[in-house]
């Protein structure tokens, strides 16, 4: 649209991984429990996505774009032969982009997003360097307009850390991390302190994604929607230990980004984080020792970065207190609740109101400067 001219960068897109690709490229070890999809699958109609310890989930739900949700129940009891070639062939890709009108798009997992909360540790190792290997080579057909985020477990830190540069050396800029870490294992556990000082010195983006919880995926498909608002929780959980225990303190370059998980919760959480930093600090056992240097709100403007999607009044209230320059805007291409191919109408409809340097950080310019893109 001629009035609405700010390029477009997507900060949350999914590429869906082909059904045979851990079977195929999984150490061998792991090929007999690779996670696979299978046709039929205890004679459900459909293909479903299948590995131990998470619930089967219809790959169709992963890549229903424009489909209305009344056509769902019957789009359901299709294959993966459904899926548009774009989200695995990185041409048909920028083919779709470009329907669009977007410029770039940071890629994330489809299947992958069920494998955080796989209980082997190193079945779920394995499997994420198989994806990283992919989505390397995905990603590489043209790097500035598909951005890849590598999945990293870290259960191991050492092996995590040099997981982290291995897929730096492969071009990858982002990698995804729990949402939400083991209970017994917070993130303000100084065990991470490695993981925290190699992403900051590589300039790795870290990002927490909806659904990734270390306690797993655990939500059978009929559920998911009810239980969708719940998931935002965990992200909220997961900054406040980064923020009120000097994670972001220790580690000033660190960026983490919220996927997926909205954003309309964000100026209450900075509010309340400073209310608890400055009344229960002193009294609080497990805040004793802690000292910031800034209000945690601070923390929250410089290092963390938000997406959304649909949101669209949300989005300019969070903006009076986050600012102009954290939230980026997401199409979630290929998801049934994406915004394609309509997004260039529906971000014109939403912020042309806005002034023109502030809806254009929101639409792309913020993402485009945090993965180093070029528009």
């Amino acid at each position: 649209m001629s009035d609405f001219p700010h390029p477009l960068v997507s900060s949350d897109s999914h590429m869906i991984e082909p059904p045979t690709l851990w079977v195929e490229r999984i150490d061998k070890p792991y090929r007999d429990r690779a996670p696979r999809t299978v046709r039929n699958y205890l004679g459900q109609e459909g293909e479903y996505f299948v590995v131990e310890g998470v619930k089967p989930w219809p790959v169709v739900r992963l890549f229903a774009p424009g489909i209305r949700g009344e056509d769902m129940p019957e789009y359901h009891k299709k294959t993966f032969d459904a899926a548009p070639a774009s989200v695995w062939d990185p041409a048909a890709r920028l083919k779709e982009q470009d329907v669009d009108g977007i410029k770039s798009e940071v890629m994330f997992t489809g299947f992958g997003l069920f494998l955080y909360g796989l209980k082997d540790a190193s079945l779920r190792a394995a499997s994420f360097r198989a994806y990283n290997d992919y989505v390397a080579e995905y990603c590489n057909h043209d790097p500035n307009r598909l951005v890849g985020v590598a999945l990293i477990t870290l259960g191991d830190i050492p092996a995590a850390v040099a997981e982290l540069n291995r897929c730096a050396r492969k071009g990858l800029r982002g990698a995804m991390i729990w949402s939400r870490a083991p209970e017994d294992r917070p993130y303000q556990d100084p065990y991470y302190d490695p993981f925290w000082a190699a992403a900051s010195e590589l300039g790795t983006i870290l990002t927490m994604h909806i659904a990734t919880g270390a306690q797993g995926f655990g939500i059978d498909p009929a559920a998911w929607l009810v239980s969708f608002t719940t998931l935002h929780i965990e992200i909220q959980r997961s900054l406040t230990e980064l923020i009120l225990y000097g994670v972001f303190e220790r580690f000033p370059k660190l960026r983490v980004v919220s996927a997926e998980n909205d954003c309309g919760w964000v100026p209450h959480l900075m509010h309340r984080m400073d209310h608890v930093y400055e009344e229960f600090r002193y009294v609080a056992q497990e805040m004793r020792g802690v000292s910031l240097s800034m209000p945690p709100s601070e923390y929250f403007k410089r290092n963390v970065r938000v997406t959304f999607q649909h949101e669209k009044e949300e989005v300019k209230f969070a903006r009076q207190f986050f600012g102009s320059d954290a939230l980026m805007w997401g199409s979630d291409y290929p998801h049934a609740d994406g915004t394609w191919p309509n997004s260039r109408k529906i971000l014109a409809g939403a912020f042309s109101d806005l002034p023109s340097g502030d809806a254009a950080k929101l639409v792309g310019g913020n993402v485009a400067a945090l993965y180093s893109i070029n528009l």
